[in-house]
């Protein structure tokens, strides 16, 4: 089979990550008889720099035409002071919006070879980690109606909305339980109904949904509350399903509860096979162009881009049994690396999975 790939470097570390990446991809390709087709297209900083826009409208046809998308990283201290709307990370808010993806999939996975780097108590982490969140993604707070009151009583003000529909609750709620049913059948509702009108309205329409759902067991959570217990007992999730802001927030918690932000990947998805698969680690520029960036939350993403976007499972957990053997060998990138360990940088790291994919 042939498959068509836009890859989307972006900014910082962006660009390292993702040139292991496609290494993988090409093994991957080339052990299982498969053509990987990668076009580069500009998107986020580095964007802004050469055609004065964050999301050119290139690109976006690009990707749509393509089978799938694989971004690195965007954003950085260069372009902070910048307006909201030219900012780096709109791009990734309008790619979303231009594809129709709705659905953001984090798993947060603790292996056991990283026990060491999880913040969390031994008597915890020993219990196992396997979460995965289910974000909201072109609703809510970041796509609501916002603006600026140059006039009141305590001088300027700002505002942000948050509005949501039936039918955006019903479409990621459904993607919940249909994910959970592939799990351990358990989710949990993640709002602020006891202050929020949009939440009251969430919890109404994924309590209707789960009539649908009767082999999937459903509770709820106050955001604060469920930032909480990720902390105190991970292990009582399975499957989260939350708005947009609040996923934003509690799938970096749990990322670095399982050991590091830079081992996560994610999949964006709408309703038809065209994902955007991404790392939720950000761009890095502290450590950019140093071979110090740890590629595995983005060669994971790209396991989910195979199993999500071409249906490949078998090539998917190629790619995850080479990185847990890489971990188990006790090889490290600087993020994850505990006493014993073997330091590696971003392209030995990418040449230990190669490797350990080729045996």
């Amino acid at each position: 089979m042939r498959y068509s790939i836009a890859t989307i470097p972006g900014d910082g570390i962006g660009p390292e990550v993702i040139q292991e990446t496609i290494l993988v991809l090409n093994k991957v390709g080339e052990i299982f008889g498969h053509q990987m087709d990668f076009q580069e297209v500009l998107a986020g900083g580095i964007a802004i720099d050469k055609t004065g826009m964050p999301l050119p409208k290139e690109t976006i046809e690009i990707c749509r035409n393509s089978d799938a998308v694989l971004l690195g990283a965007v954003g950085g201290p260069k372009w902070d002071n910048l307006s909201g709307d030219k900012r780096p990370e709109r791009a990734l808010l309008g790619l979303r919006e231009a594809l129709g993806l709705y659905a953001n999939i984090r798993p947060a996975v603790l292996y056991q070879a990283l026990k060491e780097a999880s913040p969390l108590r031994s008597d915890i982490v020993e219990k196992g980690i396997d979460i995965c969140v289910v974000r909201e993604l072109t609703g809510g707070i970041y796509f609501g109606d916002r603006g600026r009151n140059k006039e009141g009583k305590m001088g300027e003000s700002a505002y942000d909305t948050e509005s949501y529909s039936v039918g955006e609750v019903e479409r990621i709620a459904r993607s919940a339980f249909e994910i959970a049913r592939k799990r351990n059948r358990k989710v949990t509702s993640v709002d602020k109904a006891n202050v929020l009108e949009s939440s009251r309205l969430w919890r109404s329409v994924i309590v209707e949904l789960s009539k649908d759902y009767p082999d999937v067991a459903l509770d709820h959570m106050y955001i604060d509350n469920a930032a909480m217990q990720l902390i105190r007992d991970p292990q009582q999730f399975d499957v989260i399903v939350t708005t947009n802001m609040f996923g934003d927030i509690l799938s970096d918690e749990a990322s670095m509860i399982t050991g590091s932000i830079g081992m996560l990947p994610s999949a964006s998805l709408g309703e038809g096979s065209l994902g955007m698969y991404e790392p939720i680690h950000g761009s890095a520029p502290d450590i950019a162009g140093e071979d110090k960036a740890n590629p595995i939350a983005t060669i994971l993403s790209s396991a989910m881009m195979l199993r999500f976007s071409f249906a490949l499972e078998e090539e998917a957990k190629a790619i995850e049994n080479a990185v847990m053997k890489v971990l188990e060998n006790n090889y490290r990138t600087g993020d994850i690396i505990s006493k014993g360990m073997t330091l590696v940088g971003t392209k030995e790291m990418g040449r230990l999975i190669l490797q350990e994919l080729a045996k």
